[in-house]
């Protein structure tokens, strides 16, 4: 990764969930690991976050969602982003999720599953590892 290109990152909270703390705390860590981040809020549609994530031409995708509807959602966020052409976007999951549902998520193209308690080292260290970026930028 070029030191002088910095990893954008989308942090967004789809559906109706209105608690955000817990994506606060991931959009200062990332910001504080060096990354630039841009926070959507909350209630966001999938269009929403899909046109964001295109107009700010981000490498990774943060969804935050604690309400449940991530089998829901999800799916159409990922089906948005491929129509858009961002398919190279890393996209990343955090919140309350079944284990059953972890595999489904995954095999939507979601490539991080964060519950609870994930040190946030762990979450900065799995986005540098996954953004791809060629090596004469």
């Amino acid at each position: 990764m070029a030191d002088q290109q910095r990893i954008r990152v989308l942090v967004a909270k789809p559906g109706l969930d209105g608690h955000d703390r817990g994506a606060k705390v991931i959009v200062r860590a990332l910001r504080d690991a060096g990354m630039e981040v841009i926070y959507t809020g909350i209630r966001q549609t999938p269009e929403m976050i899909a046109s964001a994530a295109l107009q700010e031409d981000v490498d990774v995708i943060g969804l935050s969602i604690l309400s449940g509807a991530h089998m829901a959602v999800f799916p159409k966020i990922m089906e948005l982003l491929r129509a858009g052409g961002m398919d190279d976007v890393v996209v990343l999951a955090g919140g309350i999720f079944p284990d059953e549902d972890v595999p489904k998520i995954k095999a939507m193209g979601i490539r991080g599953v964060f519950g609870p308690g994930t040190p946030l080292s762990e979450i900065v260290e799995f986005i540098r590892a996954n953004v791809g970026r060629p090596e004469a930028a």
